[in-house]
């Protein structure tokens, strides 16, 4: 009879708590879409999720919007030996990834001035 009354109130307690996850989880989404939350996630992941912003990119090597090129792949050679010595991959990653970025965005500014 005790069991019968326990296993009732695990299979209630957990219908509960299923229904207060799925509410909560409603709430979240709809909080997001008005935030605009979902829309920037979902942005990321169609530019894919490891592409990284020119701000970010400037952040990590310590250069400014002014920096010459020869100014950022002075900066990524002694941050990518500094963290090789040091044995962090991760952030070894971080700075190539950094260096890739704004490979892209000088790129396209000498494209800019050649046109």
């Amino acid at each position: 009879m005790a069991g019968k009354l326990i296993a009732n109130l695990i299979v209630i307690g957990s219908t509960y708590l299923a229904r207060g996850l799925i509410e909560g989880y409603r709430k979240a989404l709809a909080n997001a879409k008005q935030s605009g939350v979902a829309h920037e996630t979902l942005q990321k992941v169609r530019n894919g999720s490891k592409a990284m912003t020119e701000q970010e990119a400037r952040q990590i090597l310590g250069v400014s919007a002014e920096s010459s090129w020869e100014d950022v792949l002075q900066k990524y050679n002694t941050l990518f030996e500094n963290n090789a010595k040091v044995g962090s991959f991760y952030l070894q990653s971080k700075v190539h990834r950094a260096k890739e970025s704004l490979e892209m965005v000088y790129g396209r500014k000498d494209q800019e001035t050649a046109g």
